[in-house]
């Protein structure tokens, strides 16, 4: 029997989904690629993935990017 893998990190979607020119997400701070993969990622992927939305939501936030969360 094949044992199904156990996602024990949330996703940061928000539900937002709507990307900006660099095709990210404008809610959550991912790229397409990353959230296309999400729910494959190993955890130690997802949580590169939410660093890197992190930073992205610093760097947006100091130049005073448009968002909806």
């Amino acid at each position: 029997m094949l044992k199904k893998k156990q996602n024990t990190i949330k996703s940061p979607c928000i539900h937002v989904c709507t990307l900006d020119e660099d095709k990210i997400c404008m809610g959550c701070y991912r790229s397409v690629e990353e959230i296309r993969g999400w729910f494959r990622f190993s955890d130690e992927e997802k949580k590169k993935v939410l660093e890197n939305s992190e930073k992205r939501r610093r760097s947006k936030d100091e130049n005073n990017y448009d968002r909806y969360v």
